[in-house]
């Protein structure tokens, strides 16, 4: 893949993982971008994970026509992205490494005694330092906790390109067709793993106030080179827990079946009444961090559990403490409860809840015992008059 005539794609594609950071399901891989910047000086941009390195240093001698890089620039220590730096320097005992100081420590740490005293080959990069290669030069930007605290981003000044470390990268590998288009991905991606941290994310937007981009360059996924506003505002959208999309989203656990029925009920009064878009996940089935990107997309949550232990069913508690954990807020959220003898669920998960900022919730709680009754499909009628 070639950036442009000057930017080259020295990347690789995972296709033997099951599950990204231990956690994500990637069903259709992963993508480890690395980059070169062939100009005067020679500046190749992050390694890739482990057990990619022979064939990333063959991209990288083919990419730079058998010249030796100069630098290696490292945005971000994650190991998907540092695992071959060592070998890097083996091959290139000549390069400057290029990172923040944090950055170093890390890697000392990944590498221990093994990589050797590289004093003498640091370049320690903060907020604001830049890079000449010739034609291009790299303005570094400081992005602490978006979402490791070693993370920087570097802005080419001549083709406008922001290598973006992990930002706006999404999952999937980039010899698997993409259906779905960026977002669906990216967004899963962004409150998977950087939703925490939306405060810093905004921070680097506005170090990048009056910079003009023309491509994206991230560490994982597509290149972005066209309609780039829409994908900043995404991330604008995303960072700032606003709601992107207009609808409801139910969640909910069910043991024997009868708390789904009254989900599907209450779905279905929803849409008589007109509401813009209903969406159904079952916490126990679904793919818990898809039911996260559903709970962030929308401006509405209905939250329906069985009581389990006098309390929430487990993977209710799981999705609640995944939403705290990522700071949701600005939302309206629901609760529907069912219980054999004594239902306590909607109490418990409000209790979980009450940390959380910026949260309406709905007046009207659904109680159900055991099976669903006229009285509970009259409640029923009352939250769905609430939300729409």
């Amino acid at each position: 893949m070639k950036i442009s005539d000057s930017i080259r794609y020295v990347g690789v594609n995972e296709h033997q993982l099951d599950l990204f950071e231990g956690i994500f399901d990637v069903p259709n891989g992963m993508a480890y971008n690395s980059y070169v910047i062939v100009d005067e000086k020679i500046a190749v941009m992050d390694s890739v994970g482990e057990g990619f390195g022979e064939e990333w240093l063959s991209k990288i001698q083919e990419a730079t026509g058998g010249r030796k890089p100069d630098y290696l620039v490292v945005h971000h220590m994650e190991m998907d992205h540092s695992a071959n730096i060592q070998k890097f320097l083996e091959v290139y005992p000549d390069a400057k490494i290029v990172a923040s100081k944090m950055a170093f420590v890390m890697l000392k740490s990944l590498f221990g005694n093994a990589i050797g005293d590289i004093t003498a080959k640091q370049i320690v990069v903060a907020d604001g330092a830049t890079l000449e290669l010739g034609t291009h030069q790299l303005q570094f930007i400081a992005a602490s906790n978006v979402h490791w605290p070693e993370v920087m981003f570097s802005y080419e000044t001549a083709e406008k390109v922001l290598f973006s470390a992990d930002a706006f990268g999404k999952f999937g590998a980039l010899d698997v067709e993409d259906s779905e288009g960026w977002a669906c991905e990216a967004r899963r991606y962004y409150f998977g793993i950087v939703g925490k941290f939306g405060a810093n994310v905004q921070n680097v937007f506005k170090k990048l106030e009056g910079k003009s981009i023309e491509k994206i360059c991230s560490l994982h996924g597509p290149v972005l080179d066209a309609d780039i506003e829409k994908y900043l505002n995404y991330y604008r959208t995303w960072s700032s827990y606003s709601v992107e999309s207009e609808g409801i989203v139910i969640a909910y656990t069910s043991v024997y079946g009868n708390t789904k029925k009254a989900v599907e009920k209450l779905a279905e009064i929803l849409n008589a009444k007109g509401a813009k878009k209903v969406v159904v996940v079952d916490l126990a089935r679904d793919d818990i961090y898809e039911c996260v990107e559903e709970a962030f997309r929308y401006g509405k949550l209905v939250l329906a559990s069985t009581t389990y232990n006098a309390g929430v069913f487990p993977t209710m508690r799981e999705f609640i403490e995944l939403l705290n954990e990522r700071n949701y807020q600005n939302r309206t959220i629901a609760f529907i409860e069912n219980g054999a003898w004594a239902p306590a669920a909607n109490k418990a998960m409000e209790k979980l809840l009450e940390g959380a900022k910026s949260i309406t919730f709905a007046s009207t709680k659904v109680s159900i015992k055991i099976a669903m009754t006229d009285a509970n499909v009259a409640q029923l009628e009352a939250l769905a008059a609430e939300l729409v």
